[in-house]
């Protein structure tokens, strides 16, 4: 039962369209139908100009996913996979959005409210590889879908290191694997149209070159 009371806590949670809202009554905007129709922060940006917004919408994504990790933990007490398993359907949700649809963001930062709270290890490591891809390429979609492939490798590579920073501690390494695989997962399969893109265009084989 606490799995199934966990996983409509994150897929509720997860499910509020915090792009879609903020866009139709601020600016009147479908954001399915406006720019990349990514319901997401950056998409918010780009559509609607202000900085203040895609913030707005990114902060309020992050706060789901920690939200999704926390509340499983306040209510059955410290046990790692009920918290996941939250995440997980928080992270699905947000991409595959059942009010919209199921139109929705990427889940990036749906998934980082949630590591925030349960895994930071995983959360610093992309962060740092996102760094580095960019600084590479200067294009924030190649370094997303680097940082996530090089994330997967690098978690499975240092499973001891990887458990000793999650918090709670999981029962095994195989529940901190569900919430690490299962999560980029998603993110990854709503990255592939922007991976067909740039290896359509060859701008993955390119470096990028100061004016």
């Amino acid at each position: 039962m606490n799995y199934l009371i966990s996983s409509v806590i994150g897929f509720l949670l997860g499910s509020i369209p915090t792009a879609y809202l903020i866009l139709k009554f601020t600016r009147g905007i479908d954001i399915r139908e406006a720019g990349s129709a990514n319901v997401g922060a950056m998409n918010s940006y780009e559509v609607s100009d202000s900085k203040w917004l895609g913030l707005t919408v990114m902060l309020i994504d992050i706060a789901k996913g920690a939200m999704s990790a926390l509340l499983p933990l306040l209510i059955f007490g410290d046990t790692f996979i009920w918290a996941a398993m939250a995440s997980v359907f928080a992270v699905f949700a947000h991409c595959y959005n059942p009010w919209l649809g199921f139109k929705g963001g990427r889940g990036l930062a749906t998934f980082a409210g949630s590591a925030i709270v349960l895994f930071p290890y995983l959360l610093v490591i992309w962060l740092v590889l996102w760094v580095v891809f960019y600084l590479l390429k200067k294009d924030i979609l190649f370094s997303n879908i680097s940082a996530i492939i090089m994330s997967l490798i690098l978690v499975f590579s240092t499973p001891k290191l990887a458990i000793k920073y999650a918090n709670p501690s999981p029962d095994s390494v195989s529940t901190l694997m569900f919430f690490t695989v299962s999560g980029l997962i998603i993110i990854f399969i709503k990255h592939i149209d922007s991976l067909k893109e740039l290896i359509y265009d060859k701008k993955i084989f390119k470096m990028k070159r100061n004016e």
